[in-house]
């Protein structure tokens, strides 16, 4: 919960809580603020059990974190019954982009015979030739 709080940060929180609250106050605000914080802690864990046993014997396994849409999302995908291994092993994102890039550049993609000779590195840092100003960009109909 606190994890991105620095030193500094917790050091100026502790300043300002003694200076707001005052000494003789502050161990009395610091339990009332744990208390809440246990009821409130009480309060959601009885109504996740009062939700489970009214869902029945059947959701028996059903957690309250599988409705955050990323972890279900995790959960399904973690779940091999669909073969999305055999798909995630069978794309070569380096040809792909490669491919791409090709055809940005209007250049012709290479062949499967000529890739396995080249090192199938593309440098995506090299920058374009500079045209003539005059010039206009060629205009992909399909594009727009």
């Amino acid at each position: 919960m606190f994890n991105d709080i620095g030193p500094l940060e917790l050091v100026t929180l502790v300043v300002l809580a003694v200076l707001v609250f005052g000494p003789d106050k502050l161990p009395k605000m610091i339990q009332d603020v744990t208390r809440t914080i246990r009821k409130i802690r009480e309060f959601s864990e009885n109504a996740k059990d009062d939700i489970r046993s009214e869902l029945g014997p059947e959701f028996k396994d059903f957690e309250f974190e599988d409705l955050n849409p990323k972890t279900f999302i995790r959960k399904q995908l973690e779940n091999d019954d669909l073969g999305l291994k055999e798909i995630r092993n069978g794309f070569d994102l380096k040809k792909e982009m490669a491919e791409v890039t090709d055809a940005v550049h209007g250049r012709e993609s290479e062949t499967p015979s000529s890739s396995s000779s080249s090192s199938g590195s593309v440098d995506m840092t090299k920058k374009p030739e500079k045209t003539d100003p005059d010039e206009r960009p060629p205009f992909d109909t399909d594009a727009t």
